[in-house]
């Protein structure tokens, strides 16, 4: 065979070669552009957070709404409902958002009841050990909750963010008891200097 016999196979080769390179070239093209926006890859958070969900067990007193559906389980909420203590018979809903680096860094509370507590602020920050200095890796959903049971059964004058509710607990307890009462029935209380409406409980 000669060697222009050769030359339209060569350059038919050369073509495909040339296509086969162009089509891998995209495909690294569009894997890196995955990585990049997180496609196909699950976050450690969300794999932790699989795991705490499937050991969640039912608890009186809690409920907990995953608002997004199942596919979204980094935001939920979860409502208080204690039967003991100053808030006994009130309903406290928490606003719970998981980070992607969990379990290293803990999760975004936020209380959305307004309520009279001394570790818990009129814009509904939560001031609770386990979600700030003492958050540790080993600890799960399940801690969280428990803590949030635990805080409305068990308020905390000592670590405050609600510093009239704090010193009202810590001086005279019946007058606590009955400000969270009068918050329960609803309506304008002067807080801290400042007026807010508190929801009827109960």
């Amino acid at each position: 065979m000669t060697a222009n016999a050769r030359a339209p196979r060569s350059k038919r080769w050369f073509r495909v070669a040339m296509i086969k390179l162009f089509s891998l070239k995209q495909e690294k093209e569009k894997a890196a552009a995955a990585a990049a926006s997180g496609e196909g890859k699950i976050a450690p958070g969300l794999i932790r957070m699989q795991k705490d969900v499937s050991e969640l067990k039912k608890e009186k007193g809690v409920e907990i709404d995953f608002y997004n559906g199942k596919a979204d389980l980094m935001n939920f909420k979860v409502k208080i409902s204690p039967d003991d203590g100053f808030h006994a018979g009130g309903h406290f809903t928490f606003d719970v958002k998981v980070p992607n680096t969990y379990p290293h860094d803990a999760p975004k509370v936020l209380c959305e009841t307004l309520v009279f507590h001394p570790n818990i602020d009129m814009e509904g920050h939560v001031c609770l050990n386990i979600l700030r200095e003492d958050w540790k890796p080993v600890l799960t959903i399940s801690s969280v909750i428990m803590g949030l049971q635990f805080l409305m059964l068990e308020p905390n004058a000592d670590d405050p963010l609600n510093k009239e509710a704090a010193n009202m607990l810590a001086g005279n307890r019946r007058q606590f008891a009955e400000t969270v009462k009068r918050s329960f029935r609803g309506g304008p209380m002067m807080i801290n200097g400042k007026q807010y409406d508190f929801p009827r409980q109960g």
